[in-house]
């Protein structure tokens, strides 16, 4: 039977990954300290478990969060990419390059939780494009994220 490969990076495409296997669960945790360090309400977790993890682009910077864990996080851009403790490791759900197939299966740090991530479905939503008239850079704006795929070599030789 054939393990499953997912693959994934930071923004820029200084760091990739590849994911060979199941990983263990996905999940969001909601404690302060993850909050700062993804800069976000929550941060999304996969957990890699068995899997087998390999760095195949560039090499993560880190910081000791706590006397146990440790992050990963590209020193170009600042993508978090990692949560490292004893008990194994994590990457940063949305920095897999099809980050809809590893849906959140628990919750943790629930204790930090901010009341209002729970309504967040319900408010106003547009897409990028309805902000056109009102944002107009957007209408023009070209992207330097490295795509959601492996690429040989980033970025491309001639950047716009």
């Amino acid at each position: 039977m054939t393990q499953p490969v997912r693959t994934g990076g930071c923004q820029c495409g200084w760091i990739r990954f590849r994911l060979t296997g199941m990983p263990a669960d996905a999940s969001i945790c909601h404690c302060r300290m993850c909050q700062k360090a993804f800069g976000g309400y929550f941060a999304p977790l996969v957990n890699v478990g068995k899997a087998e993890l390999v760095w195949t682009r560039g090499a993560l910077k880190y910081f000791q969060s706590s006397n146990h864990v440790r992050r990963g996080f590209c020193g170009n851009c600042g993508t978090p990419m990692t949560y490292e403790a004893p008990d194994g490791v994590s990457l940063s759900a949305g920095s897999f390059d099809d980050p809809a197939s590893l849906p959140p299966i628990v919750q943790y740090g629930v204790e930090g939780k901010l009341d209002f991530v729970d309504r967040l479905h319900t408010l106003p939503q547009s897409r990028t494009t309805e902000d056109f008239d009102d944002v107009s850079f957007l209408s023009d704006i070209v992207s330097r994220q490295h795509p959601d795929h492996d690429t040989a070599a980033w970025p491309p030789e001639k950047m716009p």
